[in-house]
């Protein structure tokens, strides 16, 4: 497969749904056991507005490569025609870069990466 024909909102797709088993995994193994808890701890992680503060922290902070980067500015600045329904575009379009970098780590079978970078996630929160 060549993941450089892959659409970034399918990569995006899957990074999001890789990205929240890995949040709510570790939550669990956090200790907390309500699911109503569980539900509030993890939209911090998972959200539009964590997500695109995640990306912010990861630029910032030069830990992403110049082909992560080039990942997350695909995904970003792809045209969708669906419009958010609870954040502005630019929280959205940051979050969707961030799940796409996800996903393409993924797709490589690079969980080694993610394991940094979600590490590096947990370390900010």
């Amino acid at each position: 497969m060549d993941l450089n024909s892959i659409n970034p909102l399918e990569l995006a797709y899957i990074g999001d749904a890789v990205y929240e088993v890995i949040i709510r995994n570790y939550l669990i193994q956090k200790g907390i056991r309500k699911v109503n808890n569980l539900q509030i701890e993890a939209k911090k992680y998972v959200s539009a507005k964590g997500q695109s503060a995640i990306l912010n922290t990861l630029m910032e902070t030069e830990v992403l490569t110049s082909e992560e980067k080039e990942i997350v500015k695909r995904a970003r600045n792809y045209k969708s025609i669906s419009k958010p329904k609870h954040t502005d575009i630019l929280t959205y379009k940051y979050a969707t870069g961030f799940e796409a970098l996800i996903g393409q780590l993924y797709l490589e079978k690079n969980y080694e990466r993610i394991n940094e970078i979600i590490k590096l996630v947990l370390e900010e929160k």
